[in-house]
């Protein structure tokens, strides 16, 4: 289990040394991610994937739930007023509310992929100004050690906090 830290550091050359302090505790390079203002160089540090950038996950799991329950509540309609001619079963509840959960998600995520990651919100007004914030995940048996690695080691790094909730998988 892993746990995502943030630090918020004045400038790529203070991120890079940090970077290579974590390689150096045996921090895996894949579990370090780097977001900064639109066009800085970074130059050999990660940087943030799109899906870590935007709000397309959020997106797509909000879309997921209410294209289902508009779904469940269209197939509900369909077989309690059936069209004309028609006999529908039950199965159409399910095929409406399959339907409608993947048009919501589809959809959802179209729009949400245009907006920064709400998780990021409390970093985007230092980012503008010019911060690098570092996204490391972490067993969780290191994260006190590695957090108190990074603060002595860097005193110009700044504390973004923890996150529990996140994929296991990246």
């Amino acid at each position: 289990m892993r746990r995502r830290l943030y630090f918020l550091l004045p400038d790529v050359e203070s991120a890079t040394r940090t970077a290579d302090d974590l390689l150096l505790a045996r921090i895996d390079d894949r579990h370090m991610r780097f977001l900064a203002p639109r066009g800085t160089n970074l130059g050999k540090l990660h940087e943030a994937s799109y899906l870590e950038k935007t709000d397309l996950m959020h997106g797509a799991g909000i879309g997921l739930g209410v294209g289902g329950l508009g779904g469940l509540l269209l197939g509900v309609v369909i077989v309690a007023y059936p069209p004309e001619g028609t006999n529908p079963q039950l199965v159409a509840v399910l095929v409406a509310v399959v339907v409608g959960a993947l048009l919501g998600a589809w959809m959802a995520s179209m729009a949400a992929a245009a907006v920064p990651n709400s998780r990021l919100k409390r970093f985007h007004d230092e980012i503008a100004r010019g911060k690098v914030l570092l996204m490391l995940d972490v067993p969780y048996s290191r994260v006190e050690q590695i957090r108190d690695l990074v603060l002595k080691r860097h005193p110009e790094a700044v504390s973004g906090g923890q996150e529990t909730r996140f994929p296991a998988f990246p």
